[in-house]
Order: structure tokens, then C-alpha cells, then sequence
């Protein structure tokens, strides 16, 4: 969890890089908070924006693969990151994360919110109880949390920026996609009507369907496919990086990046 008390190095003010020069790019000095960034996309976008001189907070379960990510950004000569090891459907956790960031920097210039789950493939009326709610929990709920904590810190921003990670089944029904089509179903309208709601602000929020992406959950859904026929998550990050720019006009967007999946 961030302490803004007792920051270490890795997450200090946004003033210098890895090796104590300012930061340059085209999200230099703005502060980012990216969920699921130890792998995948989300982890493509951390050390993209990392590079282009943002403050990154990278979000994720797992401790171990985020100092990894933190190397990699620091050999790279990026910004080094603030590491935030939870799982958020503990939803306090994002409260907390909220309170944190107010105390440190008092605002969020972007919010991407790309964690996902994909859970059993399967008829409707077969899925588990329990894995259906943990996929609405991941997919969907996290992603309201995040709202609530972080819009009041967006609207502080001269710029804030949000960007939501969905899929062609969210709005094109497919068979046995179940839990997971339904969440992203449900993700889309909460993000338009968020976008409405905030005409009259300084932020835009938009969503971003990857596409066919050779990540993880992409083979998890398609394992007998060839996974060299596929783009890697770091052909995505440039879109991400635009659309985190604070002269970005887009608003209520659904960005489509490769051939859907």
C-alpha cells in the first residue's frame, strides 16, 4: 500500500527520472494510476507511460512481478514507479489508495482501469455462482470503485484523463462468453454514462477495446491458437499514451484497436 509519509525513492515527488534528469515525453510530470500492470496490457502501458515521463502508480496482486516491472522501467531509463501490491476487490484498498494519493499529490492526471478477469467459458446457464460474481467483481464493480475514489482527484487534475479496457463482446453478444461478455457489457454503460456526466469538466474518459492481443487471458480463451499471429500488448501502449494527453479531445469513445477478437 502507498505510505505518502515514507515514500522510498521509487515513489517520489514527479520532479526528476531514474537517473535525476527532469522528465520528458508526452505524459512528463503527470501522475497515473494503471490497474493490472504486472502483465499483459497493463503492464505494456506502465512502462510506456513510465517512458514518456509520467508518475506511474502500478497496480497489482502480485509484489514480486511489479518490482520486476520497476527494474525493467529503471534500466530503461524511466520513471521509477510507486508499487501498490493489492488485490482491489478488497474495495477499501481503493479507498485507501484515494486518501493516499490526495495526501501526496492531491490530484490524478490519468486513471486506466485495464485488471480483468475472463473466468469459465461456458453456457449462461451453467456457470458457477461463485465465479460469475468473482468476474462481475473484477471486471465490473472494481472498476465503479475506482470512479468513486479517483473522480473527486481526476477533477482536480487541468486534465484528468480515464481509459477503461473492454472487448468486442461487450457490445457484440457471442455464445459461451458469459460472465465475462456480460461484465464488459456492463463496464460500457457505466463508462458512457460516466462520460456523460462529466461534459461540463476538465476530464475525458473513454474506453479501449485491444482486440487480438497475445496476452495471457487471450490464451486462456484460444488455446489452439498461434500466438505468433497475434500483436504484442506493447503495440497498444502509444494509443494508451494518447489518450492520456492533456490536449487529448476525445470524450465517451470506444477506441477499437486490432481485428476483434
Amino acid at each position: 500500500m502507498i505510505d505518502p509519509e515514507t515514500q522510498t525513492d521509487a515513489t517520489a515527488e514527479p520532479a526528476e527520472t531514474g537517473d535525476g534528469t527532469p522528465p520528458q515525453g508526452r505524459l512528463a510530470g503527470r501522475i497515473a494510476l494503471v490497474t493490472g500492470a504486472s502483465r499483459g496490457i497493463g503492464r505494456a502501458v506502465a512502462r510506456r507511460f513510465a517512458a514518456e515521463g509520467a508518475h506511474v502508480v502500478a497496480v497489482a496482486r502480485t509484489l514480486g512481478a511489479l518490482e520486476e516491472l520497476d527494474d525493467e522501467v529503471r534500466a530503461e531509463g524511466g520513471r521509477p514507479l510507486m508499487l501498490v501490491a493489492e488485490d482491489l476487490t478488497d474495495y477499501e484498498k481503493i479507498d485507501q489508495i484515494a486518501v493516499a494519493l490526495a495526501r501526496r499529490f492531491a490530484r490524478l492526471d490519468v486513471l486506466v482501469g485495464n485488471a480483468g478477469l475472463l473466468g469459465r467459458l461456458g453456457p449462461v446457464g451453467h456457470m458457477d455462482p461463485e465465479m460469475f460474481q468473482r468476474v462481475l467483481d473484477v471486471n465490473l464493480t472494481v472498476n465503479w470503485r475506482l470512479i468513486r475514489a479517483m473522480d473527486p482527484l481526476l477533477r482536480q487534475s487541468e486534465a484528468g484523463r480515464a481509459m477503461f479496457v473492454t472487448s468486442s463482446v461487450g457490445h457484440e453478444p457471442r455464445a459461451y462468453w458469459g460472465a465475462y461478455a456480460i461484465s464488459k457489457a456492463g463496464l460500457e454503460m457505466m463508462v458512457g454514462v460516466y462520460a456523460a456526466e462529466l461534459l461540463k469538466t476538465n476530464v475525458k474518459v473513454n474506453l479501449i477495446n485491444p482486440g487480438r492481443t497475445r496476452t495471457g487471458m487471450r490464451r486462456e480463451a484460444y488455446p489452439g491458437e498461434d500466438p505468433e499471429t497475434l500483436p504484442l500488448p506493447e503495440a497498444h501502449a502509444d494509443a494508451f499514451v494518447r489518450l492520456a494527453t492533456a490536449d487529448c479531445p476525445d470524450h465517451g469513445a470506444l477506441i477499437e484497436l486490432a481485428t476483434p477478437a
